[in-house]
């Protein structure tokens, strides 16, 4: 209960700094968002990402280090994005169009579901990869990639999916 009345604020707070100056209606709104965004939310900070669910005094002391790891998430996340944008707008404008789609199967060591998620959609929304199917329990993503490197049948591994595994290890698991 105290964790969600101190995500409430936080998210309210959120709001309130991005609604700035902050009209009556949009104080209102921001309250109903709030609660609505903590219902969401919860059971990513209730539980132990990736665990059984004990919480104990190491795993709120690790919070502030999570939220760390995060914020250098987004930061490599917008880099890659913007990377990929330059490198597949070359190749659209490129006379000779320097593509070779194909679909690679990649193994991924995240175990907890926030994580494999967010690194599927991480792939997904950096360009020139869109993440295809997720096999759990093989531990494999089947990404389809505008310029392949290597045609074998071996698992590969995509440069910006390494990175945001390695992140997304620190922040979930």
């Amino acid at each position: 209960m105290i964790i969600a009345a101190g995500l409430s604020i936080l998210w309210f707070v959120v709001w309130l700094l991005l609604s700035w100056p902050p009209s009556t209606g949009q104080v209102v709104a921001g309250f109903f968002v709030s609660l609505f965004v903590t219902f969401m939310t919860i059971d990513l900070f209730e539980k132990r990402p990736g665990g059984d669910g004990t919480k104990g005094l190491s795993y709120f002391l690790k919070i502030p280090v999570r939220i760390f790891w995060f914020v250098v998430y987004v930061f490599v996340f917008i880099w890659q994005c913007l990377r990929a944008n330059i490198d597949v707008a070359f190749r659209v404008i490129h006379p000779g169009l320097p593509i070779r789609p194909g679909t690679v199967k990649i193994k991924t060591d995240l175990k907890s579901d926030t994580a494999i998620t967010l690194l599927a959609n991480s792939m997904t929304l950096t360009p020139g990869t869109t993440t295809i199917d997720v096999d759990k329990d093989s531990g494999y993503l089947y990404v389809h990639w505008l310029c392949v490197k290597e045609l074998s049948g071996a698992p590969c591994q995509l440069p910006s999916a390494k990175r945001y595994e390695w992140l997304l290890k620190r922040v979930f698991e």
